[in-house]
């Protein structure tokens, strides 16, 4: 590639180096914020030829590079820049040109991503444990008792987790956060995973001449959140009127006490209402005879990406893992992605101009991974049917999820990756390897069959 050459085009799609505001890139993509976005010749863009393609989304314009090269280009047109850009933030720059929605979703993200690895690793010490017994593995119920420790702490402290990175996010202090987070699962108040049992009772407290069923938030999310930003909120406003030399005693006093009260007795159980309302209909959507609701997510599941609101299904799939145990949603956003891998390998196999086929191929990589936006925007939405096709081919794969009960242990990764989340038997690895052929093979063949670059 020359480097020069793409950013020179690039600029000139753009409205030249002063509209730039920041820039950033990520593994395969290019993304700038820019002054005034009514400047950019959308059509220049797209047709740039040593690049994958162009989008604009969440408040950024993206060219999709690819793996690599998107590092040379970020440099130049650093070069060009003279080394420095208008604005340092470029997280807060992009929120700032977002719609109500997209920034709701954004925060979700920012505060449930930081906490995907500790839940991939449960995932996986799950599988681990399920595979060791369905060998016929013996252990001691010491051992067990250690590996239900490895497997079952960070759900049971979840609110913890997640209390501390919203406070983080929302610039409140942490370690408030973190003893806030501790007092909603603390073990005074009855587990909430054994009062949905029926194990256990809720704790009712009388107050203001009402009785009040308190219970653990083992597992929540929502309320969790609240309680980050809550804590950040409190700590904030409570500076304003006490004195610099009692802030020390009395702002994390009245901000850990206020907190607990407004939790328990007020948001706490109505956003675990919420939380365990989504929870459910999900649950019933896709428990709808014939697979209906497999299917259906099969093939709409890839859309949600292209809007952006897929990180706000990481709720729901904490909701699931906590409740069940299972989650049908990654397998089910693998079959998705699998069919818009297939329709876009099918384009890239009837392309005759080299370069774009060498895009093509850049594009789709990346979804083996669990990245598809450079696949999406820079092949299969370019191409008429061909995205239907993916949609096809993912509501085929949700169709074998279905048929073959395949659920995954924990949530955070997909794809190829993904392998690693059913562990727990080979027949779990084949089912979900079925999964993505399957997918895969369907929207491969409609594509190539309809033969989108013969019809343009």
């Amino acid at each position: 590639m020359n480097y020069q050459a793409t950013v020179n085009e690039i600029l000139d799609s753009i409205g030249g180096v002063d509209n730039i505001r920041n820039a950033e890139h990520c593994a395969t993509r290019l993304r700038l914020i820019l002054k005034d976005n009514d400047k950019v010749n959308s059509e220049k863009a797209k047709n740039i030829e040593q690049i994958s393609g162009y989008f604009y989304q969440s408040g950024q314009h993206q060219f999709i590079i690819g793996t690599g090269k998107v590092s040379h280009v970020y440099d130049t047109l650093k070069k060009a820049l003279g080394g420095e850009f208008e604005s340092t933030d470029f997280k807060q720059d992009a929120f700032a040109d977002m719609t109500i929605s997209q920034k709701l979703v954004r925060t979700l993200a920012d505060i449930l991503i930081p906490l995907i690895p500790a839940l991939v690793t449960t995932g996986l010490l799950m599988g681990l444990r399920g595979m060791l017994l369905h060998s016929g593995a013996q252990f001691s119920a010491e051992t067990l008792a250690l590996f239900s420790m490895l497997t079952d702490t960070a759900f049971a402290f979840l609110p913890v987790l997640i209390a501390f990175s919203a406070a983080k996010k929302f610039g409140g202090n942490t370690i408030i956060a973190i003893v806030v987070g501790l007092m909603m699962v603390a073990p005074q108040l009855p587990n909430a995973w054994a009062v949905a049992n029926g194990a256990a009772e809720p704790m009712m407290v009388k107050l203001f001449g009402f009785d009040f069923p308190l219970v653990g938030y083992q597992g929540t999310v929502l309320p969790a959140i609240f309680a980050g930003w809550f804590v950040a909120y409190l700590e904030r406003n409570l500076r304003r009127f006490i004195p610099a030399s009692m802030d020390l005693v009395f702002t994390p006093f009245l901000t850990i006490t206020i907190a607990v009260f407004v939790i328990l007795f007020g948001f706490g159980p109505i956003l675990q209402t919420i939380e365990h309302g989504c929870t459910s209909l999900v649950r019933m959507a896709l428990e709808l005879p014939m697979g209906i609701g497999y299917i259906l997510f099969g093939a709409v599941q890839q859309m949600i990406v292209i809007t952006g609101l897929h990180h706000a299904l990481g709720v729901i799939e904490i909701g699931l893992l906590n409740e069940t145990g299972a989650n049908p949603i990654q397998p089910l956003a693998t079959a998705s992605m699998a069919g818009q891998f297939g329709a876009a390998i099918a384009v890239a196999t009837l392309l005759k101009d080299k370069v774009k086929k060498g895009n093509a191929y850049g594009a789709s990589m990346s979804t083996l991974f669990g990245i598809t936006e450079p696949l999406l925007f820079g092949v299969n939405l370019q191409y008429g049917k061909v995205f239907m096709f993916g949609m096809i081919g993912g509501a085929v794969g949700g169709l074998v999820t279905y048929v073959l009960g395949i659920s995954a242990t924990g949530m955070g990764i997909t794809f190829l990756p993904g392998v690693l989340l059913y562990s727990q038997s080979l027949t779990a690895v084949i089912g979900y390897l079925c999964v993505i052929a399957s997918a895969f093979a369907t929207s491969f063949l409609l594509t190539r069959f309809y033969n989108p670059i013969k019809r343009a």
